[in-house]
């Protein structure tokens, strides 16, 4: 079954960028029902919701491994970390390419007048960073800063709830979930560091 499990997890999350690449595919054909009356505002919407889910999910696979006594979940950690810079970059490209378009001097001007679109692009330049320095090669080259630079990812998750909170406007449930999610997993991996018992405890025994 293990062997099976990272090209499952590789379909199952592709699976919502394919969903929404069928549907603005629909959207040209003319079928514009999914999109709403302001697609490129509702695309964006959603680039962003599975751009935090995605992160997320990127910082939970190393504490699942120690609590689910599960090592095969260090297979998945570069896979998912990966499909969460994926996603971030969606979000990104929605925002530049529909928004924007692709008008670069208004993004500059966004940077430095909308601090929620500098926290965001923080984020995704920190997730960048780790995306180029993920493979192997990176890895050896920079040898004991690798794992140093790469704990940025909880960085970029900070920041992705920032830009997330900043934006929210009445509504503050979904992003304060995701600031429990991060604040949760960043105490989780502190005390795993610190305390043996924490280290020691796993909710399932082999």
């Amino acid at each position: 079954m293990q062997k099976f499990l990272k090209p499952l997890v590789f379909v199952v999350l592709l699976g919502p960028a394919l969903w929404w690449a069928y549907i603005i595919w629909r959207a040209y054909q003319g079928d514009v029902a999914y999109l709403g009356p302001d697609p490129p505002k509702m695309l964006e919407l959603v680039s962003g919701e599975w751009a935090i889910r995605m992160l997320m999910l990127s910082l939970a696979v190393t504490p699942l491994r120690y609590l689910l006594n599960a090592p095969y979940l260090w297979r998945l950690r570069r896979m998912v970390g990966l499909y969460a810079f994926f996603y971030v970059s969606l979000h990104f490209l929605v925002f530049v390419l529909l928004l924007l378009e692709l008008d670069f001097s208004a993004l500059a001007k966004e940077l430095s007048e909308r601090p929620y679109i500098t926290l965001g692009f923080m984020a995704w330049t920190i997730l960048f960073l780790l995306a180029v320095t993920s493979f192997n090669r990176a890895q050896r080259w920079l040898g004991r800063h690798w794992k140093r630079l790469h704990r940025g990812v909880y960085v970029a998750g900070v920041l992705a709830v920032m830009h997330l909170i900043w934006i929210v406007r009445s509504d503050f449930g979904e992003a304060l979930l995701y600031l429990a999610i991060v604040a949760a997993l960043l105490i989780y991996r502190a005390l795993h560091k610190f305390i043996p018992g924490v280290r020691q405890f796993v909710l399932f025994k082999p």
